[in-house]
């Protein structure tokens, strides 16, 4: 990997969050330049531009997603990463409809962080759809019950147990065994995977 790959742009209107992102690559050897603001970023990016984008989901005016769509729209295809608060679910769905290569929600570790941006930079493009992992995936879906299916697709719409559980009509309780069971099914690791794959698969 040549130091191109190595080089990340981080947007956020938070310069705390930022300044504490910058360190943290900075010290795992990354290159980083950081941007107050999408139009920053846009006004800033040479072309072809290298590397990642980490991006947060929420800033004003010019927030993740649109930042995603004016970046597609001139012609820059690098990896976006976005960092979505508690609950935005749906935000990441569509961000990860729009083209974005992962999210990673908020407080996440710096492990996590670091693995979300190295595949981005590895991949530096769009996942095949022919993807063996992602193949596999839309097959164990076919292993969920009718009630796991709805559990899934409440899930991947950003639904909490306790919403869940009110438009199924059942407890948050039982919410919470529906979902332990579809995700052993689909081997997802956490709900970010689960939504990753659904996205991917088309199902979201």
């Amino acid at each position: 990997m040549g130091m191109a790959n190595e080089l990340v742009h981080v947007v956020d209107d938070d310069e705390a969050m930022r300044d504490s992102v910058a360190f943290l690559l900075g010290t795992e050897g990354f290159e980083v330049r950081l941007y107050e603001a999408g139009t920053d970023l846009l006004d800033r990016l040479p072309k072809p531009a290298g590397g990642a984008v980490l991006t947060d989901i929420r800033m004003p005016d010019v927030d993740g997603l649109e930042l995603l769509r004016r970046l597609r729209a001139a012609g820059h295809a690098l990896p976006v990463v976005m960092m979505t608060g508690h609950g935005d679910v749906p935000l990441a769905v569509e961000a990860m409809k729009l083209g974005a290569c992962d999210f990673i929600e908020k407080p996440f570790d710096d492990e996590a962080l670091l693995q979300a941006l190295r595949s981005a930079l590895e991949r530096a493009g769009p996942a095949a759809p022919a993807d063996p992992g992602l193949r596999e995936f839309v097959r164990r879906i076919g292993t969920l019950s009718e009630r796991e299916r709805q559990v899934l697709d409440q899930l991947v719409a950003g639904g909490t147990s306790k919403e869940i559980g009110r438009v199924l009509d059942i407890s948050p309780r039982t919410v919470e065994i529906y979902r332990a069971k579809l995700m052993a099914k689909t081997q997802a690791a956490n709900l970010q995977e689960l939504v990753r794959w659904a996205v991917l698969a088309g199902i979201a």
